[in-house]
């Protein structure tokens, strides 16, 4: 197996991080289908000013960090359903050697590995399409679920579908925002649902602030949603959400 160079040179993130939460909920049934974790810096800083720290060097010591934190925090918190974790597609350099750390905190914390969402960013232009392509299918192997964060925001995400196809798409809030109001949106929205159902992948609607919102996603067969409606991200904490009547 290739061992990237980051990983022999010992590069760390050197700023302490921890993680706050935040449900998605099914209003199909009105049950917690997993909770999102999101970076914060011990410090009390935001995810933008932790993660303006990365880069080209430390950027394989903050994602492997993160993974750790996420499933740390998990193993004490005991989410009742998944687990959402975001990773950086360019921080990966081989799924196997990469996974090493987060398979081995998984065992330590008891958290099942079929109870993982790794969430790829559409937002970061991948380096190597291919290699990310490998990571995807070794975390499959291992049977970790995949989603695509953001999807419509940004770079890559239909080029991807093509090759593979993850168990879940999650749409970014740009495409959410005012949907009840919005033609062109309601129609893109609803051939993109179409599209995942024929290629057997869910959809997630995220960054969902608005009760009719909410409505026209249901509408549209969108139950998976999550947002500021349900519920804000609470640090080292899971939130109840709330079901709007």
């Amino acid at each position: 197996m290739e061992t990237c160079e980051l990983c022999r040179e010992g590069k760390t993130f050197r700023r302490a991080i921890t993680m706050a939460f935040q449900p998605i909920v099914d209003l199909s049934n009105h049950t917690t289908f997993a909770h999102e974790a999101l970076v914060r810096g011990r410090d009390g800083a935001s995810a933008s000013d932790v993660l303006s720290g990365v880069d080209d060097v430390n950027r394989f010591a903050f994602d492997q960090l993160c993974r750790m934190t996420a499933l740390e925090w998990a193993g004490r918190l005991k989410p009742p359903a998944l687990l959402s974790i975001n990773f950086m597609p360019n921080a990966v350099y081989d799924a196997y050697n990469c996974m090493l750390a987060t398979i081995a905190t998984a065992r330590r914390v008891d958290w099942p590995l079929a109870r993982i969402i790794f969430e790829v960013n559409e937002q970061e232009a991948v380096a190597d399409f291919d290699r990310l392509l490998v990571v995807l299918k070794g975390y499959r192997a291992q049977g970790i679920l995949t989603a695509i964060d953001d999807f419509g925001a940004a770079y890559s995400g239909l080029n991807l579908l093509a090759d593979f196809q993850p168990d879940l798409l999650k749409l970014d809030l740009a495409l959410i925002k005012g949907i009840s109001l919005d033609r062109a949106r309601r129609a893109i929205i609803r051939h993109t649902v179409r599209m995942c159902e024929e290629l057997g992948i869910g959809v997630i609607a995220e960054g969902v602030e608005t009760a009719d919102d909410s409505h026209a996603l249901c509408d549209l067969g969108i139950y998976l949603q999550q947002g500021y409606l349900f519920a804000r991200p609470e640090l080292e904490a899971l939130p109840s959400p709330h079901f709007y009547s």
